[in-house]
């Protein structure tokens, strides 16, 4: 199967960390958090991989090498674009698009199979969150059609609690309703455009983890849950003590005073007489 991985944006919302580095490869435990979704598709059967790049691109192309194609904007094509001009990667085969900076583990076969069972255009995939007022939502009847979106609405104007997650399912003629110019938006360019011509698309709701990093709180919050278990990801070290994941299997705690996880501690760190780790902490390598 083949897969998206959309990589090209400024990572705004996290500055002063995006300044010099591109937001997927802001770090999640011990390794940038499109890491994650790599080994996410790929372990989901997705081997065919592309991104988008923009902002720092080389940086993203050096760490990830040819396990993924690449897709260069030197100016920036939007959400939607940037997807259109790699349409030729994907052929007939279904358009799956995912976010390459947020932090999730759903299964997108589940995604990819909802979108061929309701026969709709397009499957965005949402999850229920306490506040809407910090997403877009999306509207939809009883049978997941989607009939409309609010973008960060007012708690006592929300019609849903459905936020959309960036991670979506296309069918190949989505790119007939696109408007002629380069830079064009899901949300603001295409999605009307199905709404205003009555083509069936819908929500595939997700009950998995899903943290967009759309913030340094939101960042701290995904390592955390990621430290936790919370997210199921990848993490390389050993249990030294309980609680305590170490990268370096001779690492000693002899001469902390107090140990009390979750604590991950990366490769080549040293641990002197009388520190106290009281997690949740992350020390990288």
């Amino acid at each position: 199967m083949k897969a998206m991985v959309l990589a090209a944006g400024l990572g705004t919302r996290l500055k002063p960390l995006t300044f010099f580095a591109p937001k997927p490869m802001v770090p999640v435990l011990d390794r940038p958090v499109m890491a994650h979704i790599v080994r996410l598709l790929e372990a989901q059967g997705f081997t065919e991989l592309v991104a988008n790049l923009h902002w720092h691109a080389d940086a993203i192309r050096s760490y990830f090498g040819d396990r993924l194609e690449w897709s260069y904007e030197p100016e920036l094509l939007g959400t939607a674009g940037g997807v259109r001009k790699v349409r030729d990667f994907f052929g007939d085969d279904p358009v799956v698009v995912i976010s390459g900076d947020a932090l999730t583990d759903l299964d997108l076969r589940a995604l990819v199979q909802r979108h061929r069972e309701s026969g709709g255009i397009a499957t965005l995939t949402v999850k229920r969150v306490p506040d809407p007022s910090q997403y877009g939502v999306v509207v939809c009847d009883r049978d997941g059609r989607i009939t409309g979106f609010q973008e960060k609405p007012d708690p006592a104007e929300a019609l849903t609690d459905l936020a959309s997650c960036g991670i979506y399912c296309f069918s190949p003629e989505i790119f007939d309703y696109f408007p002629e110019r380069e830079f064009v938006d899901w949300a603001q360019d295409v999605f009307p455009v199905l709404l205003d011509n009555d083509v069936p698309f819908y929500v595939h709701e997700i009950d998995a983890y899903w943290n967009d990093i759309g913030s340094l709180a939101e960042l701290r919050q995904g390592t955390w849950d990621a430290l936790a278990g919370r997210v199921q990801v990848e993490r390389r070290g050993r249990e030294i003590a309980p609680g305590v994941i170490a990268c370096d299997e001779q690492l000693a705690l002899d001469g902390v005073e107090v140990v009390s996880g979750p604590v991950w501690i990366g490769s080549g760190c040293e641990i002197g007489d009388g520190v106290r780790l009281i997690g949740p902490v992350v020390l990288g390598d």
